[in-house]
C-alpha cells in the first residue's frame, strides 16, 4: 500500500511516498489535519517556520501517541535568511516550536527572498548552505535540501561544500512539471517534492484528466497524486479536510504507460508562474 511505500534518499534515509502538506494552514487547523492524518496512516508531514504552524504539528505529533521515530518531518528555513548565524537561530526556533529533538528534513525554502524573487544571493545560500551541513553531521537533521532552486542555485552549493542536497522541493503538478530542474535532479539523485501537486485545484476539470480518470474509476485529483508518484517524485497534498485527507492516500493503483503518455501531453501556460510554498 501506498501509506507503507517509500522513497530512498542518496545517503539513505527512507521518505513516504505522500506527505501531508500545511501551507497556510493556521495553528489549529494544522493540529487538526496533522492528528487525522497521522491517524489514517500518513508518516510524512510538511511544515515551515514561515506557515507559522510548527507548534501546531508538533503538538500532534505527541499527542498521536505514535513513536517519534515512524513519523518523517519536515520544515524550512525562512527564504530571507541568507546567513550562518541567521540559519542556525532559525533551525533552533523551528526544533522549539515543533518540541522535537530534531527533524527528518530541513529545506532552505527558496533561493533568494519572496519579495525579491530572481536576485542572486548565491553567497547567502552557501553561508546557509554550510549551518545545513554543521546541523546534519551533529545528527540534528536526518537530511537536507532545497526548494524552488535551479540548478544554477545548486551547482554553487555542491561546489562550495562537496554535498549535494538529498531533496528539492518545487512546484510541480500534471500539466507543469518544470521538466528541466525535474530532470537535473532526477539524473543527480535528488529527490524532487511536488508541492501543490493539485495545482491548487486548477487542473481538475482538465477533459483529458476526466477521461483517464474515468478509466480508472477514480477522481482527478487520486490521478494526478499517483501521476507525481509515478513520475518518481514525492507529492504533498494540502487539505484540512478529513475526507479529502483519507482521500489523497488511496493511491493503490498504478497508471499504465499509455494514459502516463496521455497525462504528460497536458499543459497548461496559465500555470507556468511560481506558486508560493
Amino acid at each position: 500500500m501506498v501509506k507503507d511505500e517509500v522513497f530512498t534518499l542518496y545517503n539513505g534515509v527512507s521518505i513516504p511516498k505522500v506527505g501531508l502538506g500545511t501551507w497556510q494552514s493556521p495553528v489549529e487547523d494544522a493540529y487538526r489535519a496533522t492528528l487525522y492524518a497521522l491517524k489514517v496512516g500518513y508518516r510524512h508531514i510538511d511544515t515551515a517556520l514561515v506557515y507559522q504552524n510548527e507548534e501546531g504539528v508538533g503538538k500532534a505529533i505527541k499527542d498521536s501517541g505514535l513513536p517519534r521515530e515512524e513519523i518523517f518531518v519536515t520544515t524550512k528555513c525562512p527564504a530571507d535568511i541568507k546567513t550562518y548565524k541567521g540559519a542556525m537561530e532559525a533551525f533552533e526556533t523551528s526544533l522549539k516550536n515543533l518540541d522535537l529533538d530534531y527533524v527528518d528534513l530541513y529545506l532552505i525554502h527558496a533561493p533568494w527572498p519572496w519579495s525579491a524573487v530572481g536576485s542572486d544571493c548565491t553567497e547567502g545560500n552557501i553561508e546557509v548552505w554550510k549551518a545545513f551541513i554543521e546541523l546534519y553531521n551533529a545528527k540534528k537533521i536526518r537530511a537536507i535540501g532545497v526548494s524552488n532552486f535551479h540548478d544554477t542555485d545548486i551547482e554553487p552549493l555542491i561546489m562550495a561544500t562537496g554535498v549535494k542536497p538529498m531533496v528539492n522541493q518545487i512546484r510541480y503538478f500534471l500539466g507543469n512539471t518544470q521538466p528541466k530542474i525535474t530532470k537535473y535532479c532526477q539524473d543527480n539523485h535528488i529527490l524532487v517534492q511536488a508541492y501543490s501537486p493539485l495545482a491548487t485545484g486548477k487542473m481538475l476539470d482538465n477533459p483529458d484528466l476526466l477521461k483517464v480518470a474515468e478509466k480508472y474509476n477514480t477522481t482527478p485529483a487520486k490521478i494526478c497524486l499517483r501521476y507525481c508518484i509515478d513520475k518518481g517524485t514525492n507529492p504533498l497534498p494540502k487539505s484540512v479536510h478529513e475526507e479529502r485527507i483519507k482521500a489523497n492516500l488511496e493511491l493503490d493503483f498504478k497508471i499504465s504507460d499509455e494514459d502516463i503518455k496521455i497525462l504528460d501531453s497536458i499543459h497548461d501556460e496559465s500555470l507556468d508562474r511560481p506558486l508560493r510554498s
